[in-house]
């Protein structure tokens, strides 16, 4: 069992999820469909192979992905969120509300608008949607 570097809530989870590629690699699989390998790697932030790998194990062990042989191709592995990991969702949408709010640079896009008008219901109809893809 891993140490966590203090007992302070917010320590323990960022000691979990709180690097830039693990949030980008949430972010892909909640908010972009992404399932595999190879979509992770075709992400505009342009991950290293190694670091997506990595990052991929911790999730998997931290139990926020899990992995699976894909249906259609037995040789590849289609990741997707636990319910441990689909809890993640309002914090990821509340960070992209951030900084669609106070980042000039961060174009609001279609999703950030839709929160800032229903965050509740953006919330609980993206939760449903992951529910149902999980069972």
């Amino acid at each position: 069992m891993k140490k966590n570097r203090s007992d302070c809530p917010i320590s323990c989870s960022l000691d979990v999820f709180g690097d830039k590629w693990s949030l980008l690699i949430l972010r892909d699989i909640m908010l972009r469909g992404k399932v595999s390998y190879s979509e992770f790697l075709k992400s505009e932030e342009k991950i290293a192979s190694n670091i997506l790998v990595n990052r991929l194990n911790v999730l998997e062990a931290e139990n926020i992905v899990t992995k699976k042989v894909a249906a259609e191709n037995k040789s590849k592995f289609v990741y997707s969120l636990t319910p441990k990991g689909i809890d993640l969702l309002p914090i990821i949408i509340e960070i992209m509300d951030w900084g669609a709010k106070y980042n000039a640079n961060c174009p609001r896009r279609e999703l950030g608008k839709k929160i800032q008008e229903d965050k509740m219901k953006v919330l609980t109809d993206y939760r449903e949607k992951l529910f149902k893809e999980f069972t």
